[in-house]
């Protein structure tokens, strides 16, 4: 039976993160907001817990699951050649609505999907999503709905499409928009934005300026 806890009661927001870790340790799923939407996260280094990820959203290995952390310290066990203009942009735009997609350290014990070497990350502005990162480590996170549904504002609506599949809710309420992140593949020489999202392009420009659009 999925539980959930209101994370605008300080009581109950203990509580619901403590029970949230406790479920991500233990392999299980949790549904937490973002700054985005909500999302549907488990620990990225449990192959079985991210299968039960793809399998709950009805998603298959060739979306793999982004990853998000809770600290830009953590890109440094993930990531490897991680330009200069990566970081600029990271800098610049952390915690936000900016993933990048980049090279993850080949020995890194995880399976995200058919990546090919590569993660999607991000650091998400929202208190709530940072503390639970910031105990339990990197998690894979996807949008906290049913593959071609709409992607949920609002706790009910998570729960009203994943139901028991998922241990843990934290309702922090409506998300602050549906807009998704912007997309920026760092693993070649010039950055390239592959999708526009919160960000646009003149704002990143203005840290990265021979950023490329993908076609």
């Amino acid at each position: 039976m999925a539980r959930r806890y209101d994370c605008n009661d300080a009581t109950d927001r203990t509580t619901g993160l403590r029970e949230a870790a406790s479920a991500v340790r233990r392999g299980e799923l949790v549904v937490l907001p973002t700054d985005t939407v909500y999302g549907i996260g488990a620990d990225a280094f449990s192959p079985e817990a991210v299968a039960d990820l793809l399998d709950a959203k009805g998603r298959g290995r060739n979306m793999p699951t982004p990853v998000l952390i809770g600290s830009p310290n953590t890109l440094h066990g993930l990531v490897t050649d991680f330009s200069e203009q990566a970081w600029e942009l990271v800098d610049a735009f952390w915690p936000g609505a900016l993933t990048l997609v980049a090279r993850h350290q080949p020995s890194l014990q995880w399976d995200l999907g058919d990546t090919r070497g590569t993660v999607a990350i991000r650091m998400p502005l929202h208190p709530v999503a940072i503390e639970l990162l910031t105990d339990v480590g990197p998690m894979a996170v996807s949008s906290a709905n049913l593959t071609g549904h709409p992607a949920p504002e609002d706790c009910d609506a998570a729960q009203g499409m994943l139901g028991d599949s998922v241990s843990v809710y934290l309702d922090g309420g409506p998300t602050p928009g549906i807009v998704p992140s912007s997309i920026v593949d760092v693993t070649g020489k010039i950055p390239v934005l592959l999708r526009a999202g919160a960000l646009s392009v003149d704002e990143l420009r203005k840290v990265v300026p021979d950023l490329e659009v993908a076609n």
